[in-house]
Parts: structure tokens; sequence; C-alpha cells
């Protein structure tokens, strides 16, 4: 194995829940990314859909297990000494298949960490020859800098992450149908007139605002106002139409925290005849556009569903697709953008 050291980080990250075009959901996942020379990890596995033990919506004692069990201080969970590092987002059960590591204190005694034999798995024992990832790893981090990075997550409290949406809007019935949908990928979802007198305490739960197209001027100030009073930074959203797929998409944006240089998806243009999508790692993206007709109904049209390789992509847009008020999202399994298709 290479002496050659590897950096070591961590990142927030994101499992971006929505509503999809067949009607299906995907459940919103905060997690916390390992960040290996610079880049997510789980950027390097090519397109895959899971997220790390170390979710935010996970009770702290096992949150806290997790990462005790990535210092070594306490047994591996599989056998051969395996930890694993990713796993499926909505179950985490092995059946749905992981990807886990050997991790171990490096053989010359040193105090380095290092993450070995990246594996596939669905059963015990794994079958490197089968389902390795020969092209990843082995890994050597330096200890003091593995162990600082996680030594920083058992000094909080507990994972840090705020699923809750102020939504602030006139018609009462279409924000019932948006929370309804929030709370069913698991981002939780009140509906308000406005925010004035809302305990500080309760709006720190908030970690964005969806404002309808409707609301005055005067009430956005003011609940702005009431969450700067409050020393709470949210994202706050400017709903571009009553279209429920829309709206969420819009809002799973806002929810992101995860640094705009480690994102997947970073660029969604849209012109007359076609949308240009760019992507920084090998990744399936969905391409969907939704357009509202005369009488206000929805129309939906799936445009792309392919694995991309990273760079800029031209998605050619059917005409029918531009007539009216139109928009188009673009979606990976960690991020989402939408933009608004021109006239």
């Amino acid at each position: 194995m290479s002496a050659e050291y590897a950096t070591f980080g961590l990142a927030p990250a994101m499992r971006a829940g929505g509503v999809l075009a067949n009607g299906d959901y995907q459940v919103h996942r905060d997690f916390v990314d390992f960040i290996v020379n610079g880049r997510p990890l789980l950027f390097q596995l090519a397109d895959l859909d899971a997220v790390s033990p170390l979710a935010a919506d996970i009770p702290p004692a096992i949150f806290t297990a997790h990462v005790r069990r990535l210092l070594l201080e306490a047994r591996a969970p599989l056998g051969d000494g395996r930890y694993v590092i990713y796993g499926c987002p909505e179950c985490e059960g092995l059946e749905c298949g992981a990807v886990t590591a050997v991790i171990e204190k490096s053989a010359d005694g040193s105090d380095d960490f290092v993450w070995r034999d990246f594996a596939w798995q669905t059963a015990e024992p794994a079958d490197l020859s089968l389902n390795g990832y020969h092209g990843i790893g082995p890994f050597r981090f330096r200890g003091t800098e593995y162990r600082a990075a996680l030594d920083q997550l058992l000094a909080a409290d507990e994972p840090q992450a705020r699923r809750r949406v102020l939504l602030i809007g006139a018609r009462v019935a279409l924000l019932a149908k948006l929370a309804a949908a929030l709370r069913t990928i698991g981002v939780g979802a009140e509906i308000a007139a406005d925010a004035a007198g809302v305990p500080a305490d309760e709006l720190r739960t908030y970690g964005a605002v969806a404002f309808g197209r409707a609301v005055p001027d005067a009430t956005r100030q003011s609940v702005r106002t009431a969450f700067d009073l409050a020393g709470v930074e949210v994202a706050y959203v400017d709903g571009l139409a009553p279209i429920i797929p829309l709206l969420v998409a819009q809002i799973e944006y806002a929810l992101d925290r995860s640094p705009r240089e480690q994102r997947r998806l970073v660029r969604l243009a849209a012109g007359p005849r076609a949308a240009e999508v760019s992507v920084t790692s090998t990744c399936r993206v969905r391409l969907t556009t939704y357009r509202l007709d005369r009488l206000s109904r929805t129309r939906t049209t799936e445009l792309l569903d392919e694995v991309l390789a990273p760079g800029d992509h031209v998605v050619p847009l059917p005409p029918k697709t531009t007539k009216g008020e139109a928009y188009v999202v673009a979606r990976t399994s960690t991020n989402v953008l939408t933009t608004r298709l021109p006239h």
C-alpha cells in the first residue's frame, strides 16, 4: 500500500427529496459526507443514491455510536472489520446494498487511519472479487486530521439540521397540499399568515421560509424582520408557480447546506429550444418540465432520465413544453435546480 497520505474532512450533504413526475416520493435526508482529497467520497463512487451513517435525523445516541465506530472506539458492525460508509437513504438496511470498507490503524504503528477494500455489500461476507471498488482507495489519513474532524461532531450537542419550512401565502388549500407533500418526504412544514410574535426559539427551528406569489411586500418584510430580530438566518423562497413538485424542488434547493463547490449539479439554464445542465461527476440526471395551461392545469413532461458524464449537456425542448408559463427542474440524488422557460 502506498504511504502517500490522503486528506480527510467532513461537510454537510443532502439526499434531495422530492415529488417525482410519476407521483412517487423521494425522502429528504441531511447527512455529513466524507471529503477525501478535497472531493466528496460519494461522488467518486459514480452514480450512487446513498447517505453516510452520519445522518442528521437519527437519534443523537446512534449518531454518536457511528462516530465512535469511525474512530475505532467501538466494534465494527460487520464481519472482517468492515464498516458501512454509505447506505440506503430509505431504510439503511444492508439487504438494500451498502458501500463498506475495512477501517483500521496503520500497520506501521503510527496514529494514522486506513480505509481499504471498498465494496458494494448486500450480505456477509463481502465479495471483493465480484463487488469490490477496485479503483477506490486505499486511503491513509493522518490521525490528527482524522480525529479532529470527527471529534467536532462529538463536541456538538446533536446533529444539526433544520428541516422545517414556514409557508406564507393566501392560498390555504395549495399551502396545505404543499405542506403534506413536504411532510411525506421528511420535511416539516407549517402554514402561517406572518411570523410576528413567534418566539425566537421556534423561529430557530426553521431552515427556510416560502412565500406565495400573492404575498404583499409588507408581509414579506415583516417576516424577514421577525427572523432578523431573532438572529436566525434562513433561506427565503419566492414560489415560482402553484405547482407542488416545482415548489418542493425550490424548497429542497433552499435547504441544501452543502458547499457549492462540492455539489454535483451546478448549472441549469433554458433557452427557447433547449435546456442546458452541468454536472461535476458521473450521475443520474432527471429533467422535467411543468407547464400551466390556459385552465391553470399542470402539464408535466419528462425530458431526460439518464446517467450523464461530467460536463455540460444540452437537452432539446419539445415545442409544446415552452408554451405559456413553464418551468424545468433538474434533479440528481444529491441536489436539485429549477428555472423558468422563456416564452
